[in-house]
């Protein structure tokens, strides 16, 4: 089902750059594109027409910094965003209420999808660790991630969250879950009704939703790329690493916190996003069934695309019809 990258770009360790204040840039970047694109919609409902150019290539760049915000929720899951454990927490909290996936409850997965990956029992990648799904939903599944992972993400964590038994049991948890939810219905209740009585559906749209919407999708083809199609259990054989090898993707890698190290991460998930490109020895391929590091995106996309007529994962899928 998987064949290794050819020409792995990895022969110097040091090709990626390390950058601590990434996760910042990419704040102030969305910042910085929601203000043009709220400047632009302004001329454009004005009557200058010639602004819908603008806002295109605006919406693009919006949602590949919304994605890197996803990726900043990944890591203050693991109170690796920031220095300041209160600081972490504060941008876990915010990024989560805005993209509908309370902190804890994803962060409480989260650890589960890393001690338990690939398996039967990894609750992120489900259904395609299961042998028992059918494979007609386990295509339905994959399509509606990859189209709809707005929706369909925080679907996959509360699914698992109410399901009985569910495997968040700590009381405390819970609790600090619902609050975090309550919170989150507050925000989006206060949000939607501020556009409804000022009728400013368009702008919402196009400031924040089209390309919340695509980041989304970004998210869930990344994480598409990251694992499925891969028959390991391991950080090593189980995920898809990409060692960029230009300058364009290594300015690509860290606009994205380095995430395309994978790998690295799972190998050992205590590592900071900018120490990552220091440790990318720990994914040398070392038994067989690791899978050698991508030298860009491109492959690792096709690499997955064998797969999706079949999408699975995990080593318990050996010998399955």
């Amino acid at each position: 089902m998987h064949m290794t990258a050819k020409n792995p770009a990895h022969a110097e360790h040091d090709e990626p750059w390390p950058c601590r204040a990434s996760f910042t840039w990419v704040a102030s970047g969305v910042y910085l594109t929601t203000g043009l694109l709220a400047w632009c919609m302004y001329r454009y409902v004005s009557g200058q027409t010639a602004f819908l150019w603008a806002i295109i290539p605006l919406i693009l760049v919006s949602s590949h910094l919304m994605h890197a915000m996803l990726i900043g929720f990944h890591e203050a899951a693991h109170g690796n965003l920031r220095e300041s454990k209160w600081l972490n927490e504060l941008d876990g909290q915010i990024v989560g209420m805005i993209s509908l996936t309370p902190f804890t409850l994803y962060r409480a997965l989260h650890q589960k999808h890393h001690v338990n990956l690939a398996t039967v029992k990894d609750l992120e990648l489900w259904p395609f660790v299961d042998p028992q799904e059918p494979l007609w939903w386990r295509r339905v599944a994959a399509f509606l991630e990859l189209n709809f992972g707005f929706f369909y993400t925080p679907l996959l964590f509360w699914r698992v969250f109410l399901e009985q038994p569910s495997p968040v049991t700590n009381k405390a948890v819970r609790t600090k879950i619902w609050r975090e939810t309550a919170g989150m219905i507050l925000l989006w209740g206060t949000t939607l009704g501020f556009v409804a009585w000022f009728n400013v559906w368009s702008w919402f749209l196009v400031i924040y939703f089209i390309p919340a919407f695509i980041a989304g999708n970004m998210q869930s083809w990344r994480k598409y790329i990251e694992h499925v199609g891969l028959s390991g259990n391991t950080g090593r054989s189980a995920t898809r690493s990409v060692i960029v090898d230009t300058t364009a993707g290594r300015f690509v890698a860290l606009s994205l916190l380095h995430q395309p190290l994978h790998g690295v991460h799972h190998v050992k998930s205590s590592i900071p996003y900018d120490e990552l490109p220091d440790h990318v020895g720990l994914i040398d391929p070392s038994e067989e069934g690791d899978t050698t590091p991508f030298p860009n995106y491109r492959s690792a996309f096709v690499d997955l695309l064998k797969s999706l007529r079949d999408p699975r994962v995990g080593a318990q899928w050996a010998g399955a019809k």
